[in-house]
């Protein structure tokens, strides 16, 4: 992608595009910016029509004054995604109404673009429904499966946002389920700052007093001969927070690479695990008009290698 640098430019509407749709006229006006970024601009507001804000179904009258600004011009640079990948996204929809979207995060594919990664999640979701208003409320790490929230309105986000900044009195409920190294008995709270670091060039986390606060709740759901199957809530939502407060406790989630045991990762690898075993079990959200004022629970189920692996360890 690279930028048009020129000015916002004020194209007059004449009698050949009076009656025609709004985003389809930026569509001819903006050739070559993708469709995705043409709803953006309206929706942002970059785009005025006799200096309002109009929406994509907006039919243009003669004489409306329509500001187009700069836009990005695709170079031929930007990745398509498979449509492999977005049916797959499409059907771990768990729950969805007019303002929000809660899908089963499948392992492997990233929440949003970055590090190295041409799309995620959300970039499938926006190929997808480009006029419709989609945004990531909270982040799952890579190879984490399990319940995602995607806003579909700005005041859904807000309040979203809200939630998660005050997770401990918001009546917001994270839950996951965790394969740990040895045998994790009865319940356990960890209260460990967490602090971002880079070692030998490696992004790390690791258990600092200097860090941000963060409080995990673990509680065994059962127990085997070398692994501890556990459900955590946390109160605060640290980047690898669950892995590393684990780690710390002395019980690492099997199958992480980061944080992990290797001699752990390698037995369950010869029963067929080849991820992380971290999963967001379910979600919880106070009622509120998006929840259509009731409060709202969603579970994700297990994904066929999870519950595979765990029905080899019961037999």
């Amino acid at each position: 992608m690279k930028s048009d640098r020129q000015n916002a430019r004020i194209v007059q509407i004449d009698a050949n595009n009076a009656g025609q749709r709004i985003d389809n006229f930026l569509m001819n006006q903006l050739k070559g910016v993708p469709r995705s970024h043409v709803y953006q601009l309206l929706r942002s507001g970059q785009v005025r029509v006799n200096s309002g804000r109009k929406k994509p179904l907006y039919k243009l009258k003669l004489d409306d004054k329509v500001r187009i600004p700069p836009a990005r011009i695709n170079s031929g640079d930007t990745a398509a995604i498979p449509d492999t990948v977005i049916n797959l996204i499409e059907a771990s929809v768990l729950f969805e109404n007019d303002e929000l979207m809660v899908i089963n995060k499948p392992s492997g594919i990233a929440v949003h673009s970055g590090s190295g990664l041409a799309f995620g999640v959300i970039e499938a979701l926006k190929q997808k429904h480009p006029e419709q208003f989609l945004e990531l409320v909270h982040r799952l790490d890579r190879e984490t499966s399990g319940c995602l929230l995607i806003a579909k309105s700005r005041n859904t986000l807000t309040w979203l946002h809200d939630l998660f900044r005050d997770e401990e009195r918001s009546g917001l409920g994270k839950y996951y389920l965790a394969l740990l190294a040895g045998q994790w008995q009865g319940s356990n709270t960890i209260n460990a700052a967490l602090k971002k670091n880079v070692r030998s060039g490696e992004h790390m986390v690791e258990v600092d007093k200097e860090g941000q606060h963060a409080i995990s709740h673990f509680e065994t759901q059962k127990i085997y001969p070398q692994y501890s199957l556990v459900e955590v809530k946390i109160e605060t939502g640290r980047t690898h927070q669950i892995r590393v407060h684990a780690a710390h406790a002395g019980h690492p989630v099997v199958g992480d690479k980061k944080y992990g045991d290797n001699k752990a990762n390698q037995a369950a690898k010869k029963i067929g695990l080849k991820r992380l075993f971290l999963h967001a079990s379910r979600i919880e959200l106070p009622a509120n008009q998006a929840t259509r004022n009731k409060a709202l629970i969603v579970e994700a189920p297990l994904s066929d290698e999870l519950q595979n692996l765990l029905d080899k360890l019961d037999s």
